[in-house]
């Protein structure tokens, strides 16, 4: 059976048969039609096939970087980083395939965090192969990876001037990613739309609605953002930020609507309760507020922000009792968000629990003894419990800090 008919049965799913052929040739092929077969059996995925084939070859080419490349790559299909780079350590340096080599060895690197070896590997490779723009995209996709955008920009932007894909991966896409992560948002909404004029990408056209957000069009940012949720309204990131973007235009109810759209989408994310009820507060819808951050609470008791949200509206609605509440079912401790503390103090204080307050004050002191507003509550939080020389100091303080504090 020749490699053809083998290839014939794979595709249609003739797999018994196609193993068939692939023992003969493995038993009494030829080497070249053993080196064939394994390029089509690791283009289908049999890759314990593939191996074999391999090292039946390499019995007889012990140095072949051909078989020594591809073996590796198999080895790296199936999971085994380490076999893989030892293999590629035996192609030999005047070997056609040396930098092919490299490559693979780079990306190992790159995979075990070892980028300055990575790197290493990638110059040495485009030194063999200075107009290679497949190192270049390399070069350029590792940079990126290490937050070296302007050195990432300036390798696909050598590839771009050649191709406009790699693998697939469109070079304006990648421009557009590095420009808008290094902060160049101008220039990135042109990679943008550049790409998506090439072709139509969810995931583009969250890059194009999220960097208009960053460079303040917000109705650029909410049009690609409302296409986006048309195209695939599972595409939970872009409730919150789309939420935003109308929350920037002032356009409270269309940014409350969209937060609800989100939750329905992905009731597991406390960002998109968090965010409601804060423009609930904003809408005045106050039981919506509150059941919103609750929930948010309620996914992550530690979620530091919705604890504190969720306390400044407590303390606006004098309800002392539920602040107390609150504080003590979290997971945070007052050494770690002292805010708790001098909320914990006022709640106390009001609902005349003076031992209490006075316990939480002194400590939270220690954290707010700079903030003029803390040190008015607990100025005349002593005064009225008689501590007139102990107010007397904290007041003094306060003047320092706020002289033209006439009150």
């Amino acid at each position: 059976m020749n490699i053809e008919a083998i290839s014939g049965l794979l595709e249609n799913g003739e797999v018994n048969e196609a193993m068939s052929g692939y023992a003969q040739i493995l038993t009494n092929g030829s080497d070249e039609e053993k080196f064939l077969l394994a390029e089509e059996l690791f283009r289908f995925g049999f890759l314990e096939e593939t191996k074999n084939l391999l090292e039946s070859l390499l019995l007889n080419y012990p140095t072949e970087g051909e078989l020594l490349v591809l073996l590796a790559e198999t080895e790296l299909e199936l999971g085994e980083e380490e076999k893989a780079t030892l293999i590629l350590e035996k192609v030999g340096e005047n070997d056609p395939q040396y930098p092919q080599a490299l490559l693979l060895m780079a990306d190992l690197y790159q995979m075990n965090g070892l980028f300055e070896v990575s790197e290493q590997k990638l110059l040495r490779a485009k030194q063999l192969l200075p107009n290679e723009s497949i190192i270049d995209f390399a070069l350029g996709e590792l940079y990126a990876h290490q937050g070296r955008f302007t050195d990432a920009i300036q390798y696909y932007e050598r590839v771009a001037h050649e191709r406009n894909e790699v693998g697939g991966v469109s070079l304006n896409q990648r421009l557009a990613e590095a420009y808008s992560a290094g902060g160049s948002f101008e220039e990135a909404l042109l990679y943008y739309e550049k790409a998506l004029g090439e072709r139509l990408e969810i995931n583009t056209l969250f890059g194009y609605a999220f960097t208009a957000l960053q460079a303040g069009k917000n109705k650029t940012a909410i049009d690609k953002f409302e296409e986006l949720k048309v195209l695939d309204p599972e595409y939970h990131s872009l409730y919150l930020h789309l939420s935003h973007a109308y929350e920037h235009e002032e356009m409270l109810e269309e940014a409350y609507e969209t937060i609800k759209q989100g939750i329905k989408q992905d009731d597991f994310n406390k960002d998109l309760f968090f965010y409601g009820g804060k423009i609930a507060l904003k809408l005045d819808l106050v039981e919506e507020a509150e059941s919103l951050l609750r929930e948010a609470l309620a996914l992550d008791p530690g979620f530091t922000e919705g604890a504190l949200v969720l306390n400044k509206l407590l303390l606006k609605l004098e309800r002392y009792e539920d602040v107390l509440d609150l504080i003590s079912n979290t997971d945070m401790k007052d050494e770690e968000e002292p805010q708790l503390l001098w909320d914990a103090a006022v709640a106390s204080q009001h609902l005349e629990q003076y031992s209490q307050a006075l316990n939480k004050y002194q400590h939270a002191y220690t954290f707010f003894k700079d903030n003029k507003e803390f040190l008015s509550d607990y100025g005349y939080f002593l005064i009225e419990e008689g501590k007139i020389a102990e107010a007397a100091e904290i007041l003094t303080i306060l003047i320092k800090i706020d002289p033209m504090n006439e009150e």
